[in-house]
């Protein structure tokens, strides 16, 4: 067996300090080894872990993604159309629950099987990872050099590899949102274009944007292709858990995620983590035009949904709906000289900017461009 505190240095050592995942009996000795002694990021889900990393990533650490093999399905997304496009690496602990000869309960048993075969399948270089420490270490030096390669590197790991690994205390701390702002007038409903341009405006050279997938990244994009700009391609419902990542390990930069409704709602679990964390330097915008307006205008459940109380009893400090552009511009600024993690919601129109174009530079071009951007913050 591996001495898991011995390993964690070696993976220390070669700069991965920052961790996100989501608990797993196999890999309980390294997630409290990280709690103990690295920055870890519960995450709601795997595929959330995966964005929280990625944001972490694009703020200049060296992130670790763990996470049980039922898990890898739902990580799958982020890791096929965030990771990859953008060319983001992260370094993988998965499980291997339902190891075939191996006694484990039924709901394992198939992904057991086929847990190296989706690694296979999404082009993610993996070994199992061995229980002999000197043999682990040369297996960390690969994967290492597979991240240098902007590649993700997996280890796929057997019940049994490290010894047991105590957890400290840990403190639990309870947020409460300190101002909530409900509906109280009529919605102008302007159109994205004309809220995008708002927010846009606002930005300084200390802020990064991050647009969601779909018609959002895309209209930024063509109002103004900006190098501190991030329009993301996929991974619907992401947005936010990367901008935790970057605002968490990034704290002298205003991290601003412009979600969507249908986004929001594939993954609200977001939420709770977004307001656990808190930082301060993060503004999450929602637009909602009850719509997934990119694929056909189909009926979102937003219009059932009070989004500004859920943000606000996740413990983000503000949640306030918007019904204006003049009041999303006074906010956005009173946010600027105030910070806080803030939610501000808003109803948008349907339909989009007409003839609206893609992004004519690929997603690992704008990845890299901001990577330099943050750099030279420093």
């Amino acid at each position: 067996m591996l001495k898991t505190t011995a390993f964690g240095h070696e993976l220390k050592r070669l700069g991965y300090d920052f961790y996100s995942g989501v608990p797993c009996s196999f890999l309980k000795s390294l997630i409290n080894y990280a709690i103990n002694e690295c920055e870890y990021m519960a995450a709601v889900n795997e595929g959330d872990a995966v964005a929280i990393a990625s944001g972490a990533y694009l703020g200049g650490r060296k992130p670790v993604v763990l996470m049980q093999n039922s898990g890898l399905a739902n990580a799958v997304s982020p890791l096929t159309s965030l990771t990859h496009p953008f060319q983001i690496p992260v370094l993988g602990f998965v499980s291997l629950r339902g190891e075939q000869g191996l006694p484990d309960e039924p709901q394992h048993e198939l992904m057991g099987k086929i847990t190296t075969k989706i690694l296979d399948l999404m082009g993610i270089p993996w070994q199992f990872l061995s229980s002999d420490f000197n043999e682990a270490k040369l297996q960390i030096e690969t994967a290492n050099k597979w991240i240098e390669k902007n590649k993700p590197f997996f280890f796929v790991v057997k019940k049994g590899t490290f010894e047991s690994e105590s957890l400290m205390i840990e403190k639990h701390i309870i947020h409460h949102n300190k101002i909530i702002i409900e509906k109280n007038s009529l919605d102008e409903l302007p159109t994205r274009f004309e809220t995008l341009n708002v927010i846009n405006s606002l930005k300084d050279e200390n802020t990064v944007q991050i647009a969601t997938t779909g018609k959002t990244g895309r209209e930024l994009y063509e109002m103004e292709d900006a190098e501190n700009n991030l329009y993301m391609v996929g991974s619907m419902g992401c947005v936010s858990s990367l901008g935790l990542g970057l605002a968490y390990s990034r704290n002298d930069l205003d991290v601003v995620a412009i979600d969507g409704d249908g986004s929001l709602l594939m993954r609200m679990g977001s939420l709770a983590t977004n307001g656990y964390y808190r930082p301060k330097n993060m503004l999450h915008i929602l637009l909602d035009n009850e719509a997934h307006d990119s694929t056909g205008g189909q009926s979102t459940v937003s219009h059932n949904v009070n989004m500004v109380a859920i943000a606000a009893a996740c413990g983000y400090e503000y949640s306030i709906y918007i019904h204006n552009l003049k009041e999303l511009e006074e906010q956005i600024q009173l946010w600027k000289m105030t910070k806080g993690l803030t939610f501000l919601y808003m109803k948008i129109s349907k339909g989009s900017f007409p003839n609206l174009g893609r992004p004519k530079v690929a997603p690992h071009e704008v990845k890299n461009r901001l990577l330099n951007y943050i750099n030279e913050k420093g």
